[in-house]
């Protein structure tokens, strides 16, 4: 991932950003700015602003290039095969697999949950081309239960969720060590990092952050977690849980990658989501099954 720096020229002076970076970017909407900027991934003169915040001339809005199409590259529907947990006429749930990335990015034009939700639905285009559907992510190796909406009406009511913090988010990790604490909170800002612009770290001036986790086994040398999210910044949980010493096992990131199961993917698992339907208004809870690596793992600690 590389990132890309526009200047604010006099065209665009006074401009709120999410407008700046529509009208500096043909490749990203100002819908897709506004919620990058939300997320801290297109900054401001390297700070995260608000997505109200006026854009001065001189001052350089930098912005990932995995969020932009290229323009001779288009979205492909693909026939690819997903593990659909419930559909209806707003939203698809489905239990993501590892080695899956959520969208379109560079050097990764097909083979993602985008190009295969597009093989069977019709989408929401509230984030543009890239994005259609998508109102949370997992990571390329975290796998579990995601919501996809199908129309924009739908989008904008589970972005609004996700928003105000009403969005259900229950994870479970295999971390290195022993962990002491039965239960605890993590409140520490996660930014980019300060020298590896592809990572994120707990950084001063940056979003603020909220992961609470319990202790469900503890085995010799390594901890299942259940984790919860309150906030959704990039990598949280990989970046807060070896933070504090405790890095996800397989991470070959946060942590050096290494685990003594032979798994190909980290210890991370989007196990339930609960989210309030945007048509009904009801209430509901799914629940993705553990992959069978990570069970394996844990019938292996159990067993020593």
């Amino acid at each position: 991932m590389e990132i890309i720096k526009k200047v604010v020229t006099e065209t665009e002076d006074g401009m709120r950003i999410d407008s700046a970076v529509a009208a500096l970017n043909e490749n990203i909407s100002r819908t897709l700015a506004g919620n990058l900027i939300k997320e801290g991934t297109i900054l401001l003169d390297d700070k995260t602003v608000k997505v109200s915040a006026k854009v001065k001339v001189g001052q350089v809005i930098s912005m990932p290039d995995e969020y932009v199409a290229e323009k001779d590259e288009t979205i492909k529907a693909e026939d690819i095969d997903l593990d659909v947990i419930y559909e209806d006429d707003d939203i698809v749930v489905v239990n993501k697999p590892k080695d899956m990335v959520v969208h379109p990015a560079t050097g990764n034009w097909s083979g993602t949950l985008v190009n295969a939700m597009l093989g069977k639905y019709e989408l929401s285009d509230e984030n543009g081309e890239v994005r259609p559907g998508i109102v949370h992510r997992l990571d390329k190796n975290t796998t579990g239960v995601m919501v996809v909406a199908k129309n924009n009406v739908s989008h904008n009511k589970l972005a609004e969720q996700i928003q105000n913090r009403n969005f259900k988010k229950i994870y479970l990790a295999l971390v290195r060590g022993v962990v002491k604490e039965n239960e605890a909170i993590i409140e520490l800002p996660i930014g980019r990092h300060p020298t590896d612009r592809k990572k994120m770290a707990v950084v001063k001036g940056g979003r603020e952050s909220y992961t609470k986790f319990k202790v469900l086994e503890r085995f010799n040398g390594f901890t299942l977690l259940e984790v919860e999210l309150k906030t959704g910044r990039t990598h949280q949980i990989r970046v807060h849980m070896s933070h504090i010493g405790y890095p996800i096992v397989g991470d070959d990131v946060y942590s050096n990658g290494k685990n003594p199961f032979g798994a190909t993917s980290q210890m991370l698992h989007s196990s339930v989501l609960g989210i309030t339907h945007p048509t009904t208004g009801e209430y509901m809870e799914f629940k993705a099954e553990l992959p069978k690596e990570f069970e394996d793992a844990l019938e292996l600690l159990r067993k020593n």
